[in-house]
């Protein structure tokens, strides 16, 4: 009678099927899978809070949010794509570029910038639409809209990139703790130094990668929008 355990999936996907409610529907799921397991609504109520105590720090984020949304609200992708525009010589490329940059050496400081929500999008993605409009002397309604998207989309990607291969070049962070006592519970002896080492030349080699890549996007820029008077000391 294990396979009754399961019943909490099953519970989970008819209460999406049919829309309801989602934190009840997950709430009904575990106290349904507690009871079946032996459980009773004492241990239940317990197991819910403390891992609800254990994992509240991830739901900090969702504070930064009305903020975010606030200072975009008055004017703060308005001023990034100013500051960029008055810089010459930055291209589309060479801004994302530097912040994947600049997002792997933070990493090595366990420095978390912010991600998506707090940083990529009301900042470095109107930077960079900034530094095409800037270079190519153009108003913000002669840039295609597919362009615009994979701006949207590299700068994103930058972030992915930054935060993934970034994270692990700091000895305390959660992912190489994870990894050491995985290793160790295996008998394989291993320290947090001998991760970071074998993470740094992964950390290089995507950073060339994304610089290669981004010169391709330039030089796309460069093709599409060329006709146009570019504005850069030569």
């Amino acid at each position: 009678m294990e396979w009754l355990k399961l019943i909490g999936i099953l519970i989970i996907i008819l209460g999406f099927l049919f829309k309801l409610d989602t934190i009840a529907v997950i709430l009904i799921a575990a106290v349904v899978t507690g009871l079946v397991s032996g459980l009773d609504l004492y241990a239940i109520l317990d197991t819910l809070g403390k891992a609800f105590v254990d994992n509240r720090l991830v739901t900090l984020f969702i504070l930064t949010l009305p903020m975010v949304g606030l200072i975009e609200r008055f004017g703060l992708k308005k001023q990034a794509s100013n500051m960029i525009g008055k810089v010459k010589q930055v291209t589309s490329g060479r801004l994302m570029t530097i912040y994947l940059l600049v997002r792997e050496i933070a990493g090595v400081a366990s420095i978390r910038i912010g991600g998506h929500p707090q940083f990529v999008r009301p900042l470095i993605n109107p930077m960079v639409q900034g530094a095409l409009r800037t270079r190519y002397n153009l108003k913000e309604s002669e840039v295609d809209a597919k362009d615009i998207e994979k701006i949207k989309a590299q700068a994103s990607a930058m972030e992915n990139y930054g935060n993934f291969f970034g994270q692990n070049l700091f000895v305390g962070a959660a992912g190489i703790l994870l990894m050491v006592g995985t290793f160790q519970s295996l008998g394989i002896k291993v320290d947090a130094v001998q991760l970071v080492l074998a993470s740094v030349p992964i950390s290089i080699i995507v950073l060339l990668i994304v610089w290669v890549n981004n010169i391709r996007f330039d030089k796309y820029l460069d093709k599409k929008y060329g006709t146009k008077q570019v504005n850069k000391d030569e």
